[in-house]
């Protein structure tokens, strides 16, 4: 069967392994979590073939990347393609350790794993997955708040990104950023897991709604959703703890037009993907991103027909599926 050909119908989960990896994050206490799918038949390992994920400010990899829709993942089809796919869950998030700060009321402390900690953190990841597979160089994929860290990182560490592809990267905005609701921070929030349905259905049109996220879909990635939550009383309440560190680097870097990092010093070819419903990072923001991608060696943009901030896991996700894919597994270099 061609490789673009793959369906939800047509795939086989036996055919791929999952492991687990809890890793030193290099603070006390912490372990980062890192999971791992690949064909049973993936014998040689290469950089090329390797992609090492990263999340958003919200939702963990697992959430993102790895729930089954119609019996098939993300890092499923990744893996089925024929990559050997990580995706890591920074400190705070998803199946990594929560740093103690988490475990009290969120307004005894400040906010909480900025994007300097989501860099170093991402760094870990791949310095892991290099060692592991002898390794050189990975490619990276990121959406949202993970695009800054995943950008941030391949900025500065150019001998280790081979590609580099972002879903919805943060930028500079003159106008308020929806995920920031304004007030005082404190060190995370609760996020109502059962609420945000309703949110990302509002940003679509409204005749798309019905038919932008699959009935059985939400209820499936709302159960992935509180599973990784740590505290008993927030899950059965229907709440994660989410970190308010990637919220004030709004304030200090994207609303205060001071970037964290230059884009233009990604030297890896760069595939941003952007979704003509996406409200969170609009199009007039990816495109000025794309525009300081004067570094890199290419760039390709995909503009996603009928998505949302949450393209990923909607109806049309395939779309992004087959590109991401192509784009990690060309051999393309300009003349």
């Amino acid at each position: 069967m061609p490789k673009d050909k793959l369906t939800s119908s047509s795939f086989d989960a036996g055919e791929i392994i999952f492991d687990e990896h809890h890793v030193d994050s290099g603070t006390d206490g912490i372990k980062l979590y890192l999971r791992n799918k690949r064909r049973m038949d993936h014998e040689e390992f290469l950089a090329e073939k390797t992609i090492v994920m990263m999340h958003g400010a919200t939702f963990s990899s697992g959430s993102l990347y790895d729930v089954p829709f119609n019996g098939m993942s993300f890092m499923d089809y990744l893996a089925h393609q024929g990559f050997d796919v990580f995706a890591v869950d920074v400190r705070g998030y998803g199946k990594s350790g929560r740093p103690p700060e988490m475990q009290v009321a969120p307004d005894l402390n400040p906010p909480l794993v900025d994007t300097g900690t989501g860099v170093a953190d991402l760094a870990t990841a791949v310095e892991f997955v290099l060692r592991l597979r002898g390794l050189q160089a990975v490619n990276v994929f990121a959406m949202s708040w993970g695009g800054s860290v995943a950008g941030a990182y391949a900025a500065r560490n150019g001998d280790k990104v081979l590609k580099l592809a972002l879903l919805a990267p943060q930028w500079l905005s003159e106008a308020p950023i929806p995920i920031d609701s304004g007030g005082a921070l404190g060190c995370y929030r609760l996020v109502p897991v059962h609420a945000a349905l309703a949110r990302w259905l509002g940003t679509a049109p409204e005749h798309a709604r019905e038919r932008l996220v699959p009935q059985g879909w939400f209820d499936l990635w709302a159960r992935f959703v509180l599973a990784e939550e740590v505290s008993e009383a927030d899950r059965e309440r229907g709440h994660i703890r989410a970190t308010n560190g990637p919220i004030q680097d709004i304030r200090t870097y994207w609303r205060a037009g001071n970037p964290y990092y230059q884009p233009g010093e990604i030297r890896a070819p760069v595939l941003l993907l952007h979704g003509e419903w996406d409200i969170d990072v609009p199009l007039d923001l990816a495109r000025a991103y794309f525009g300081e991608l004067t570094g890199a060696r290419y760039r390709r943009w995909l503009e996603l027909g009928e998505a949302t901030h949450l393209a990923l896991m909607e109806s049309n996700r395939m779309q992004a599926y087959v590109e991401i894919a192509r784009f990690f597994d060309e051999c393309f270099e300009p003349e």
